[in-house]
């Protein structure tokens, strides 16, 4: 139905029934975005984004069952750029998807300044989708690389949860959404800490999130 849906929609789909069938036509090369249902026969949905991310950061949006923050939340921490909760109606999850393609797809990669960013250690290509971080090449998933450029955008001040998420993930903050935190928990891992012990991203509590300038 989904994939029926999506093609009214001007969207080329492939649809596969099964975790492994999933995952390897997400390493192919040959799609820019999967659709992946945490129920899945053969291997899960948990267990092929974890196969996707160890070649890959083509941009994946989980389908989980509606109330279950287990599985949304691993689905995050292993590199997952949004979630849908399922019964969804086909109309969010297109929302969803365009919302998620705006900011890998090539149109963007194209509109985007050749300048990097630069905000201490960190340098962002935009027009590239690539990152580094004191020197070093820095991997980030898409989700993680729009949350860092935000922040890098706003370095020294405090980003709060709804920018970051309307102008990050390209969808309004819902009620209980824990996907920013997850996210960014997982850049702090990346970036490690600074000479005094402390996160690179502040929480500020009540406000938002900062990404410190030195």
């Amino acid at each position: 139905m989904l994939a029926e849906y999506l093609g009214r929609e001007g969207f080329d789909v492939t649809a596969v029934h099964d975790g492994e069938s999933g995952a390897a036509r997400a390493l192919s090369g040959n799609y820019d975005i999967a659709v992946l249902d945490v129920m899945l026969p053969r291997v899960n949905g948990v267990e092929a984004l974890r196969r996707i991310r160890l070649h890959s950061r083509v941009p994946v949006l989980m389908l989980t069952a509606r109330g279950d923050d287990v599985d949304r939340v691993v689905g995050l921490e292993l590199g997952a750029d949004d979630y849908v909760p399922k019964p969804c109606t086909p109309r969010e999850l297109v929302a969803r998807l365009r919302a998620i393609l705006r900011r890998t797809g090539p149109a963007a990669m194209a509109d985007a300044a050749g300048e990097p960013l630069r905000a201490g250690p960190l340098v962002l290509w935009p027009a590239r989708r690539e990152a580094q971080w004191a020197g070093r090449p820095l991997p980030l998933t898409s989700a993680e690389f729009n949350l860092l450029e935000v922040l890098a955008r706003h370095a020294g001040r405090v980003v709060s949860k709804a920018e970051l998420s309307e102008q990050g993930l390209g969808r309004p903050l819902a009620r209980f959404d824990r996907s920013i935190d997850v996210h960014l928990s997982s850049i702090r891992h990346k970036l490690g800490s600074r000479a005094d012990g402390q996160p690179w991203i502040r929480t500020v509590r009540g406000m938002g999130y900062q990404l410190v300038r030195e």
